[in-house]
């Protein structure tokens, strides 16, 4: 396989404390895998700036103009960082490159790994993901959510590894194949596992945040999991219809019961408690499983408007 272009694409949203020198060092890392022959000295970054609201684009136009290898564009508003990071993706397929790797703008992510990407690139994967070592710089609640979540998705048949993060390699054929989906909360991690290619998977250690604060709260990540739950799986609508089928069944086994002793024994039936709690249970089920609809009516409706998944205001190439 012959020497590959390499652009990494970095997602950043109010960035501006850390933008500049992550850019620094990512530049080293091209440098180093330029020197060993890894790469092509056309290899560029390309920063996605998601309608940042602090001087973050200012920066990268700046760092634009004194070096060429810096490519970016600009949201006209904040879309999110699943929205930045199909941007980009989509936005260095068009430049060119034969692989693309994604990273986070705070380089918690170790930079180094990705000539581990790029050697797993050249064994003949079109698709290297990235596998967090362990959660430490997480805290709890967030650490077991995580967990949880990865969990759920295995069971509803998305078999995404735990600890698996957007930190991942992608050869020219899966950008290829990317761009044929045109649905518009694309789950991209749930994309590349269907995509069924070819996927090596390389371990990598988390730094602390280099400045700032995460841009990814409570809301945002539950979000994230809802989107991903409804565009890969169909399982918690079937299990609403079974659960719906117990129910109807209990409440029939109930009512015969209830007849036969009236019938039979002359008894009335009792206890005011017990029916005051199964309505709130059963009304509490019910609710549940009108949620669960919802979201997959929501997923619909967002989906049949067919509105641009983002629209730029400036790309700097």
């Amino acid at each position: 396989m012959k020497t590959p272009t390499l652009a990494i694409v970095i997602p950043c949203y109010n960035e501006e404390l850390c933008i500049k020198s992550t850019v620094e060092k990512l530049f080293l890392v091209l440098d180093d895998l330029i020197a060993k022959n890894k790469i092509l000295p056309d290899s560029y970054l390309y920063l996605v700036d998601d309608g940042s609201k602090d001087s973050t684009w200012e920066i990268i136009t700046d760092l634009h103009r004194g070096n060429k290898r810096i490519k970016a564009a600009r949201f006209i508003r904040n879309y999110g960082n699943q929205k930045a990071l199909l941007a980009g993706l989509e936005g260095v397929n068009a430049i060119g490159c034969d692989c693309a790797v994604t990273i986070d703008a705070d380089l918690q992510q170790d930079e180094w790994t990705i000539e581990k990407f790029i050697d797993e690139f050249m064994n003949g994967f079109d698709i290297v993901s990235g596998i967090r070592n362990n959660r430490k710089t997480d805290s709890f609640l967030k650490k077991y959510t995580a967990l949880c979540f990865y969990k759920l998705m295995n069971i509803l048949g998305a078999k995404i590894p735990a600890n698996h993060s957007d930190y991942r390699l992608v050869s020219k054929h899966a950008l290829d194949i990317l761009s044929q989906y045109k649905e518009n909360y694309l789950f991209l991690r749930g994309f590349f596992y269907e995509a069924g290619l070819k996927t090596s998977y390389v371990h990598f250690d988390v730094k602390p945040r280099m400045a700032g604060e995460s841009k990814f709260n409570y809301l945002k990540l539950m979000g994230l999991a809802l989107n991903g739950i409804t565009s890969y799986s169909v399982a918690p609508l079937r299990f609403v219809t079974v659960l719906g089928f117990c129910l109807a069944f209990f409440g029939l086994l109930v009512g015969l019961e209830t007849v036969f002793e009236k019938i039979f024994f002359h008894n009335s039936p009792n206890g005011w408690a017990t029916a005051i709690i199964l309505l709130c249970i059963f009304g509490g089920i019910q609710l549940f499983c009108l949620g669960i609809i919802g979201e997959y009516v929501g997923q619909v409706f967002r989906e049949v408007k067919a509105r641009p998944r983002y629209i730029k205001e400036k790309e700097l190439i």
